[in-house]
């Protein structure tokens, strides 16, 4: 298995003068970026609303199974959407294929928010709630790949760090948005209205904000361009993905920590409802301060990768989340109460978006030009959707079978420690300059 990636030579971000890139640029990544997580998080948000909605079961226990289920399903796509959509960045350009996944998420987007409900419509309820979820999936898997390489590839000398974190930042913004919403709802709405429609809210405003992120994104320049050689000059061979599949299966393990306690974090607004039978108000606030913390969190990564390099700031994050997670949640069985899980979710995204933004700089790094969106597309879709989609049910599972509030902490604790074993092999790469 290949551990290690030949450094390339040429000219390159690394070599670059640092110059000012235009603010819009970077707001068109964001918010398309923002805008895509916004939907995928506001499902798990609301996954106990969503499951009375469209998967009425015996008891509530499986409702909220099958609910968490076909979250997971939206998972199931996310390697063809990384696939086919960080083929075609490479081939096509970094800005077509981040237009693609806008469409596609608009799509998914306004099939969810306007379908009715089980006890509307029956079995087609779920189905379409489905296949919802397949084009959302699809979309995602594609999204992460192109819009971290284009910050790489805009971002001035010294600073690929920083630029790449608000990919990661982004998704705080999503979360932050989401459980704001969630939380905003909870106090005009009372259960019943919040459960009959109050859930389709934030659905309904991601499609009116669509728009605006379509027009930022169709202004965007475009990073994927042909290296200027002699007309006598050979053209190289291009990078085959196959030859880097040793080190794309290390990436997919570095990954698989950072989004199980990702999905984690996400699913303690459902941890908090469902086992500690907190009101909706408190749990939402839970993932405000979640989203509040990765977005924080994920620009301090950044900044510390480009200052003290990626390897350690990649590993000592991971490792403080691998010692501190059962204590945590033992912490929350033991008192529970607000102090507790807030400070349970802090730890999860805080030390998550640390260490994952030097991940998702790193990881790109260490690619050639010609294949630097397919491999980290790749790479992520692969992760998340084996370890993504798989959490949430995992963590309601075990909650289920043990019984112990704490179970979650096992699930956690055992993937991290398997992603600090493959970031290991990884090398540094702050000093590397980027093939263009």
């Amino acid at each position: 298995m290949q551990t290690t990636v030949p450094l390339e030579t040429g000219s390159g971000a690394g070599s670059r003068a640092a110059k000012r890139v235009p603010i819009k640029v970077v707001a068109a990544t964001v918010a398309g970026n923002a805008i895509e997580f916004f939907d995928f998080i506001a499902y798990a948000y609301f996954a106990v609303y969503i499951g009375r909605t469209f998967f009425p079961a015996s008891t509530p226990f499986m409702s909220l199974l099958l609910s968490v289920g076909v979250f997971g399903v939206g998972f199931v796509f996310r390697p063809l959407g990384g696939v086919i959509i960080g083929a075609y960045a490479d081939r096509a350009g970094r800005k077509p294929a981040m237009l693609l996944t806008i469409v596609l998420i608009t799509a998914g987007t306004m099939a969810l928010a306007l379908t009715p409900s089980y006890a509307s419509i029956g079995i087609a309820a779920p189905i379409i709630v489905v296949v919802c979820r397949l084009v959302q999936g699809l979309a995602l898997g594609g999204e992460v790949g192109p819009a971290s390489v284009f910050l790489i590839e805009i971002a001035p000398a010294g600073k690929r760090g920083l630029y790449s974190s608000w990919q990661l930042a982004s998704q705080g913004l999503a979360a932050l948005a989401a459980s704001g919403c969630g939380l905003l709802l909870s106090y005009l709405l009372s259960p019943a209205d919040l459960a009959a429609w109050g859930w389709r809210v934030p659905f309904v405003l991601c499609l009116a904000l669509i728009p605006v992120a379509l027009f930022l994104r169709r202004a965007m320049p475009e990073t994927l361009q042909a290296p200027k050689r002699k007309v006598a000059e050979p053209q190289p061979e291009r990078a085959d993905v196959w030859a880097y599949s040793g080190f794309i299966l290390i990436a997919v393990l570095i990954i698989m920590g950072a989004t199980v306690s990702t999905y984690a974090a996400n699913y303690m607004t459902t941890y908090a409802i469902a086992t500690l039978h907190f009101p909706a108000s408190t749990a939402l606030a839970a993932t405000v301060i979640g989203g509040v913390s990765t977005f924080l969190f994920a620009l301090v990564g950044g900044w510390l990768a480009d200052r003290h390099g990626r390897r350690m700031v990649m590993l000592l994050p991971r490792l403080a989340l691998t010692i501190a997670t059962w204590p945590l949640f033992l912490l929350i069985d033991l008192w529970p109460g607000p102090a507790t899980l807030y400070a349970t979710t802090i730890a999860l995204t805080g030390l998550t978006a640390i260490s994952a933004t030097a991940c998702f700089v790193a990881i790109p790094e260490l690619l050639p030009r010609t294949i630097r969106a397919t491999g980290l597309s790749i790479a992520y879709a692969v992760g998340v959707s084996l370890f993504g989609g798989s959490t949430q049910f995992v963590i309601t599972w075990l909650l289920g079978a043990t019984g112990n509030p704490s179970s979650p902490a096992w699930y956690v604790t055992a993937t991290s420690l398997i992603s600090l074993i493959a970031m290991l092999a990884v090398p540094e790469s702050r000093g590397r300059q980027l093939e263009r």
